[in-house]
């Protein structure tokens, strides 16, 4: 009796190639409906039992300061253009509700359609549509499918827990 072969858990690089091929995917992208007022979503199949999403962006919207915890993820965009603002620095995980953070952690990138990118763990970001007029539209996949998501608030330097999230808050 053979032995069945078991799929090896996607990567961030396999996660970043499926939001790319998905991104071309111009019908599938011109599906997604639009509000003029709040961000728009729908589940996707990831790979390798990732979970995945199409999430479109009106003029002004933005995520706030989140991470995905122990999920690796990638997202690309398919239509506009994203800003990330990112840290370069890894959050103790658990156990803490302010930090203080040093002047060399942030970065920020500009993401225009067709670019994109991947990430590791515990990855703390914020992303958003600056622009004033145009609808952006991105893919994301994460895996594991993501367990938690925890949100923070910036002021200056200080970073604070302020709310931790489960699937079952936006699904």
């Amino acid at each position: 009796m053979p032995i069945a072969a078991v799929a090896a858990a996607p990567t961030q690089a396999d996660l970043l190639d499926f939001v790319r091929r998905t991104a071309a995917d111009a019908e599938l992208i011109a599906s997604l409906p639009l509000d003029p007022e709040g961000r728009t979503w729908v589940r996707l199949e990831g790979p390798g039992g990732s979970e995945a999403w199409l999430i479109g962006w009106p003029p002004g919207t933005g995520t706030g300061w989140h991470d995905h915890a122990d999920s690796v993820g990638a997202f690309l965009i398919a239509q506009g253009e994203l800003k990330e603002y990112s840290l370069a620095a890894r959050l103790p995980t658990d156990g803490w509700k302010t930090l203080e953070l040093t002047d060399d952690v942030d970065r920020e990138r500009t993401l225009p359609a067709g670019r994109g990118r991947s990430f590791g763990r515990h990855h703390v970001h914020e992303v958003l549509n600056r622009s004033t007029e145009e609808h952006a539209v991105s893919v994301h996949a994460y895996y594991p499918p993501l367990p938690r998501i925890r949100r923070y608030s910036r002021t200056g330097h200080v970073l604070r827990l302020e709310q931790v999230e489960r699937p079952e808050d936006w699904q």
